[in-house]
């Protein structure tokens, strides 16, 4: 499958914010192949996007007071190169597009090392009410931190996303 837009280089991608890191790659992370297990890209990866999330305000507080939240409705991850014992690794992150309830966000690890993107994971995340389990619009004050997040993030190279989720049309 060609990947929408291509894969963006190691320059690119540090010039994000980092999320995640330096993690220096522990030989409790190696799995039986000899490289870095995928839970732990998975974990790396996730941990960037929550921080992005804290940024924006949708924090334990938020919950707390306005009982609303991000559900992940989707994700997707690639493995573009291995990471291996003794690597140093970082996550950036980028929000690549938004609804009025639905934020489509991406994860990006490299690794220092090799100087190489090592994975990426896309996630779609709906905004949703805590009580009701229902898929929500943003509050403006939300929106507006979803869009000051959008422009921070924003650079002049296209997001490797799958071309399988994002933010839907509405019927």
């Amino acid at each position: 499958m060609t990947i929408p837009g291509g894969i963006p280089s190691y320059l690119q991608v540090v010039a994000l914010p980092r999320e995640c890191g330096p993690v220096l790659v522990p030989s409790a992370y190696e799995d039986e192949n000899g490289h870095m297990n995928i839970r732990h890209y998975f974990d790396l990866e996730a941990q960037a996007i929550a921080e992005v999330f804290d940024r924006m305000g949708i924090t334990d507080d938020y919950r707390a007071t306005r009982g609303q939240g991000f559900f992940t409705a989707e994700h997707h991850i690639r493995y573009y190169a291995e990471v291996h014992v003794g690597d140093r690794v970082s996550v950036h992150a980028r929000i690549v597009a938004r609804s009025d309830k639905v934020v489509h966000a991406m994860a990006f690890l490299v690794d220092d090392t090799t100087e190489r993107l090592a994975s990426t994971l896309e996630v779609t995340a709906t905004h949703v009410d805590l009580t009701s389990r229902r898929v929500v619009p943003f509050a403006d004050d939300v929106a507006e931190a979803v869009d000051r997040e959008l422009a921070r993030t924003d650079v002049d190279w296209p997001s490797p996303v799958c071309g399988a989720m994002g933010i839907r049309a509405r019927a």
